[in-house]
């Protein structure tokens, strides 16, 4: 059984608090403080400067705004200045995620949007839709790069009329939100509850 959990780039402790549900002693890490409500479970720190710790799971969220495929169009503009800027930032994305794939922890779990880390490093292992699992039913379609993890079994199968698209349009919890507004990042980055849950469930017990 897994007994020591660290999750990545997650303020949220969505997972965390799963996991710590089960009696597993899991972590959030973030360079800014959580907002899942249980501090002492939150290393507020540059995830590089714990991950090589005896940890038997690693659940990775690398930042996605320069590498999904959403965020592409952004680095193409009539300043050629602002474009550096942008592909610099890229380059340290893509850095910082490959950082993940080469760790010495037998369990990792590596998540992102679709982006270019499926050509830059290899195609993901499954490719999942929060609809898949109870009770979620939006849309966001998500890859997972697994090692030493089985892929997470599919829970729900819902109609296209009862799959919500909400997030599409920056509206989160009936509010709406400017696409340029800082919160809708942070918002977008949260891992839903039903998927939060399988993962626990299954990861557990490995």
């Amino acid at each position: 059984m897994i007994q020591n959990v660290l999750v990545a780039c997650e303020e949220s402790q969505v997972i965390t608090k799963e996991f710590r549900s089960r009696g597993i002693k899991a972590f959030s890490c973030d360079i800014v403080p959580c907002s899942g409500g249980f501090p002492e479970w939150h290393i507020q720190d540059d995830v590089l400067n714990v991950i090589d710790f005896k940890w038997d799971l690693i659940i990775a969220h690398p930042p996605c705004t320069r590498l999904c495929n959403s965020g592409q169009r952004w680095l193409y503009t009539k300043d050629p200045i602002y474009n550096q800027i942008k592909k610099d930032e890229q380059l340290k994305a893509i850095d910082f995620f490959l950082k993940f794939t080469d760790l010495k922890c037998d369990h990792v779990a590596i998540e992102n949007p679709l982006g270019i880390m499926s050509t830059l490093y290899r195609s993901p292992d499954q490719i999942i839709q929060p609809h898949y699992f109870y009770p979620d039913t939006d849309m966001k379609t998500t890859c997972l790069w697994l090692k030493g993890l089985p892929k997470l079994f599919r829970n729900q199968y819902l109609s296209k009329e009862l799959i919500t698209q909400n997030n599409w349009k920056a509206v989160f919890n009936g509010k709406h939100y400017a696409w340029n507004d800082p919160e809708v990042a942070r918002l977008r980055s949260k891992t839903y509850p039903g998927v939060a849950y399988q993962i626990a469930s299954q990861w557990s017990y490995i």
